[in-house]
């Protein structure tokens, strides 16, 4: 069964800049397409960013295009989501999800298609 434990989260000012990790057990990415979600209190979730496997493709909502860049490390098995230019809208908590989907577009991997998630981090930005 894949873990995915999601670190970096926290406070930081409008402007700021964090980086967000999501490290695996169980198993190795590798072979999923990985995705960054997040959930405002009473909002659904949404899609942030998402990576294919065998990094085919990469994706990226409108609200954070240009200010977020995905990437895997495949030696540490560990996803990342660097932050850039973070906004007060940008608040939320973050999740990280693997999906085994064939898809060669992540994009077109659907939430549910996610097949393991993680418990989320806290992102935080003050104006």
């Amino acid at each position: 069964r894949v873990q995915l434990v999601e670190s970096g989260g926290g406070m930081v000012e409008a402007g700021g800049s964090l980086r967000l990790s999501c490290t695996a057990s169980g198993a190795t990415l590798d072979d999923y397409t990985l995705g960054w979600f997040r959930r405002t209190p009473g909002k659904e979730r949404e899609r942030v960013s998402c990576i294919s496997w065998g990094d085919k493709s990469k994706a990226y909502a409108d609200s954070v295009k240009g200010r977020f860049t995905i990437s895997r490390e495949k030696g540490e098995n560990t996803l990342y989501l660097q932050m850039s230019s973070l906004k007060p809208e940008d608040t939320a908590m973050y999740y990280c999800a693997a999906s085994l989907t064939g898809e060669p577009s992540c994009w077109a991997a659907m939430e549910n298609e996610y097949d393991y998630w993680g418990q989320g981090t806290q992102v935080t930005v003050s104006s």
